[in-house]
């Protein structure tokens, strides 16, 4: 006498598996987003083409750390009135940046990437702004719609405003990609 054996409790189990792998994964994930980083939708227009209103950024907390932001970061970082915003870096500690005729200089040198050239409103970097020790120049990328280091109200921001770098745009899905 033969005796069948189904197949029924070994697809349950490879099922079960499965599941609680992807369990485990889902958590790990959510366990990395909570402590290391965090989801910020942006508001505004200031860093377009980048991003536009309404995008949703991840951003890593705990990169800077371990090191400094480095010039053409995209950071995270707190105002003084408590808002958050989203910038590129144009100028770090000991740098001079300037805007004169539209163009941008920094050390004296045009900048020449081709999202930083026309700057119609120069603001506070009409004269020489000199950074000091842990400040950094901020530019939306969008100039004519940003509110950023040319403007008193924002001003040299400190490092310890930054909070952190945004390193990949998760919303709308069909625009998912790494930020550079």
């Amino acid at each position: 006498m033969e005796f069948y054996q189904s197949d029924e409790p070994t697809r349950v189990r490879r099922i079960s598996s499965w599941v609680v792998d992807i369990v485990v994964a889902l958590s790990f994930a959510w366990f990395c987003l909570t402590f290391f980083g965090w989801q910020i939708t942006i508001s505004g227009q200031s860093m377009q083409p980048l991003f536009n209103s309404g995008d949703m950024v991840l951003a890593n907390r705990l990169i800077y750390d371990f090191g400094k932001p480095k010039r053409m970061d995209v950071v995270v970082f707190e105002r003084e009135d408590k808002k958050t915003n989203v910038k590129r870096i144009i100028g770090i500690p000991g740098d001079t940046v300037q805007i004169e005729g539209g163009i941008l200089y920094v050390n004296g040198e045009p900048v020449e990437d081709e999202t930083l050239r026309n700057v119609s409103l120069a603001g506070l970097a009409e004269n020489p702004v000199e950074l000091g020790e842990g400040e950094y120049f901020l530019l939306g990328d969008n100039r004519d719609s940003s509110e950023d280091s040319r403007f008193a109200n924002v001003g040299n921001v400190r490092e310890e405003q930054i909070q952190g770098k945004v390193w990949l745009r998760i919303l709308p899905l069909i625009d998912i990609k790494l930020i550079r």
